[in-house]
């Protein structure tokens, strides 16, 4: 970590998004309230938006992911998820902030010293379902194990991997998208998916602070979301973060010029801008 460079490792990216949400939650029109996400982000989530290129107004991305997530989440209860697996969840406090019924059990699970960091900042603090924490390292296999099984005793099982698989290589999504059909036996898998061409448009603003903190982005399948059938699922519901955030009114600025510029590319140009980057609900096959 630098002054020019405050994000120390992949774990501090939770910070840096917290402070969208914090940002979000503060406006008039706020498509969510999260009354937690100043406080968890602290000083260094603050420094850390302020250091990237174009931090604070490249926050919109952060904003539709967790807005469409909620919506997905939530349904996901009403059709019957008794159990929630937040794997990497970071500063997630949705069993805080949203409507959930008091009988969900959700798993916060996370690398020890991040998920104490989490408790500390919301000592006091009443989630509305029956909240479990885990510190574990899903590195290690035997200790993931026993995380997915814990999941599997009482399903059905939604999981969740809100910003963890972009910082992943392929062979570990690959084993993980294997463990979470076969060992979590998960109905849903709720994640959002990058494209290469994502990782291209932020080769020059965000990628550099990240590989020097040894978080580079890496998991953006050029085949989308099929990536995922050979381990046993199937796409459900694909959410373009560029069409929702037209939706939800929280598109980057000039949205307009770049709707503008789209009529001059041809259909796969277009498709491919659409897929940079979504939010995907995955379900057993």
């Amino acid at each position: 970590m630098s002054a020019a460079n405050p994000i120390r490792n992949v774990s501090d990216t939770a910070l840096w998004v917290a402070v969208y949400r914090a940002d979000e939650s503060e406006r008039p029109d706020a498509l969510f309230r999260d009354p937690f996400a100043r406080r968890l982000a602290g000083e260094r989530g603050a420094a850390i938006v302020a250091a990237l290129p174009q931090g604070r107004r490249m926050g919109w991305p952060m904003v539709v992911r967790t807005a469409v997530m909620d919506e997905i989440v939530l349904r996901c209860v009403r059709e019957g998820a008794a159990t929630v697996l937040n794997l990497a969840a970071g500063l997630d406090a949705r069993p805080y902030r949203l409507d959930l019924p008091a009988s969900l059990r959700w798993l916060h699970v996370d690398m020890p010293p991040m998920v104490d960091y989490f408790r500390e900042r919301m000592a006091g603090e009443s989630p509305r379902c029956a909240l479990e924490f885990i510190g574990a390292d899903l590195r290690e296999a035997a200790a993931r194990a026993e995380v997915l099984r814990h999941a599997a005793a009482r399903g059905p099982v939604l999981a969740i991997t809100e910003g963890l698989l972009i910082y992943l290589g392929a062979d570990d999504v690959g084993g993980l998208a294997r463990a979470l059909h076969d060992e979590a036996d998960a109905r849903w898998w709720l994640t959002d998916l990058a494209s290469p061409h994502l990782l291209r448009f932020v080769e020059k603003s965000w990628s550099p602070a990240l590989r020097a903190a040894n978080a580079p982005f890496r998991f953006a399948p050029a085949e989308g979301s099929t990536f995922f059938a050979p381990y046993g699922w199937r796409e459900s519901e694909f959410r373009s973060t560029w069409d929702e955030s037209l939706r939800l009114k929280r598109s980057v600025r000039g949205a307009w010029l770049w709707r503008l510029l789209s009529l001059l590319q041809s259909p796969r140009q277009r498709e491919a801008g659409r897929r940079m980057s979504a939010i995907v609900l995955l379900e057993r096959r």
